[in-house]
């Protein structure tokens, strides 16, 4: 990988998870699924009229629309909303691994190795520790609705798959137009009428730019580098790249809001970042191992 290909690779993981920052920022001045319908809206256009749509069907563009639109991110802003620390959801949301990995051998056939097997039962680990330490109602709903939430990122990922190879910035774009109407209509249902009015008279500089962050830097400049650099390498030295993303989420996190996670959730976190290299090294170390033992 080029010196310049490194940075921007760099840059993108640091992008996401700073993300979660600006979407603790966003949800404290605007009503979270009116937040991530906003998210969409503005991702969509008017970028949708100069980015010519992928070769994708409409049902799986509104797949992926619904998958990672509405209820990946609809649950994360209002788990963050209710509670989640931003630093810890990064890191949780990594456990679409291993539902991806779950939902691909039910639907695809695909048979993960042993390894791959160990770092998914090293994270649930992980996440059962981080559990126990939530366990008040107040606290474990906000960690059950993110879980949620990256289990709808793995249904995503399977989606994508069945797409085949296409342009993801260009599939980015026009799934994004799917969101928004379901996600007013709940927002409607759930948040009431008078959540648009209160984000007009609560928006901010920081939330305004919070919500530009969000649909602009983390989604368009996010994706569409990410599936540049998966179109220049091999998906494997790309792809080990995401481990980042929780370690910036939580460094950013700290420094940004403060935020501190107990030492159970620590050791929770260490668990579920071990079974995370688990699945992406663990693989490749054996087929590195396997010739030299022939």
């Amino acid at each position: 990988m080029s010196p310049r290909d490194l940075i921007l690779a760099l840059f993108v993981v640091t992008v996401w998870g700073v993300n979660f920052v600006a979407i603790r920022w966003g949800v404290d001045e605007v009503a979270p699924l009116l937040m991530t319908a906003l998210r969409y809206l503005l991702a969509a256009l008017p970028a949708v009229f100069f980015i010519r749509r992928p070769a994708a069907s409409w049902t799986i563009l509104i797949g992926y629309g619904f998958a990672i639109g509405v209820a990946q991110f609809g649950l994360l802003f209002v788990s963050i909303k209710l509670g989640m620390p931003a630093g810890l959801s990064s890191l949780v949301m990594q456990l679409q691994a291993f539902f991806t990995i779950g939902l691909a051998v039910l639907f695809l056939g695909e048979r993960p190795s042993p390894v791959q097997w160990l770092g998914a039962a090293v994270a649930f680990a992980g996440i059962g520790a981080i559990g126990l330490e939530r366990l008040d109602g107040a606290a474990l709903i906000p960690l059950l609705m993110t879980i949620a939430a990256a289990f709808f990122w793995g249904v995503g990922n399977i989606v994508t798959k069945r797409a085949g190879q296409i342009d993801m910035l260009g599939f980015v774009v026009w799934s994004a137009l799917v969101p928004p109407i379901p996600l007013l209509a709940l927002s409607l249902l759930f948040e009431g009428p008078g959540a648009i009015p209160a984000a007009m008279q609560n928006l901010t500089l920081i939330g305004a730019g919070s919500l530009l962050f969000i649909s602009y830097a983390a989604t368009l400049f996010g994706y569409g580098t990410w599936s540049m650099l998966l179109s220049r390498y091999p998906a494997g030295l790309v792809a080990p790249f995401s481990l980042l993303v929780p370690i910036a989420g939580i460094g950013s996190a700290a420094l940004l809001l403060g935020e501190a996670i107990s030492g159970i959730e620590i050791a929770g976190s260490v668990l579920v970042f071990a079974g995370l290299l688990l699945n992406v090294f663990g693989p490749r170390l054996l087929a590195w191992q396997r010739p030299g033992t022939l």
